[in-house]
């Protein structure tokens, strides 16, 4: 009983730890994708840059003194424009609180999925919210598993919500010579990869990966020409040369 209690201790320690540093996050709680609540501080050509919250236990906070620092985020899967980080500084209130998504680490940089409160029992994804104005581009999740299931749901979302603006016309999609070089870069990429049913035997993905291929390839069949499917293509090809190297 007395192993248990101290066992049990020192994961409430764990847990209750403030990380102000991204080496101090352990690896399991990047693997799980664990959400961490923080504090904004500030935003920097960076990225962001957040005091992180933990939870408090009376009988650990009562006797330890809290370090100082912060972590730096950036906005997984979101390749921000100039507008976009000056929609960040106006949408975010200074010492604002938010939660923020473990996905990936690049260094000393945190890629996360953030979200904001809106109201009590509402909140909002600000990677996604983004893109949903047109105010950056998708890019692949830097340091995520993509034979997790969370690869493939947070990739969706993320292309859905730039599918949003592209089909409004919000943002940087306002020029139509935007949309169609967007178009034309994808036009015929890959089409051969899509055709082969055994490319995912080939590469020896596992049996959730594949239901997410077979998936989004019945949705393809029937809208070759959707922008969701366009971006699609490009995830998928840039995982097929990573594999390859």
């Amino acid at each position: 009983m007395a192993i248990a209690g101290i066992t049990l201790l020192i994961r409430s320690v764990r847990l209750t730890s403030k990380f102000t540093s991204s080496s101090d996050i352990p690896v399991e709680f990047i693997r799980r994708n664990v959400k961490l609540r923080g504090r904004l501080r500030r935003i920097t050509e960076n990225g962001l840059e957040i005091e992180h919250i933990p939870i408090t236990l009376p009988i650990i906070s009562s006797w330890r003194k809290e370090p100082c620092g912060v972590l730096l985020v950036k906005l997984a899967g979101v390749e921000l424009t100039e507008t976009g980080k000056m929609w960040l500084q106006n949408e975010l209130k200074p010492s604002q609180l938010l939660w923020f998504q473990l996905l990936g680490k690049e260094n000393s940089t945190l890629f996360c999925y953030l979200l904001v409160n809106k109201g009590r029992y509402f909140s909002v994804s600000l990677n996604e919210e983004i893109l949903r104005r047109g105010l950056g581009k998708t890019v692949l999740v830097k340091g995520l598993n993509y034979d997790s299931k969370i690869y493939w749901k947070i990739h969706r979302n993320l292309l859905k919500a730039e599918l949003t603006a592209l089909k409004k016309g919000e943002g940087i999609w306002k020029e139509e010579s935007e949309k169609e070089s967007y178009l034309e870069k994808f036009k015929d990429s890959w089409r051969e990869m899509w055709k082969k049913d055994s490319y995912f035997k080939k590469t020896g993905s596992d049996l959730n990966l594949k239901k997410s291929y077979d998936k989004f390839r019945s949705t393809y069949e029937a809208w070759k020409d959707h922008y969701l499917i366009l971006k699609f293509k490009e995830l998928m090809s840039r995982i097929h040369f990573r594999r390859k190297g």
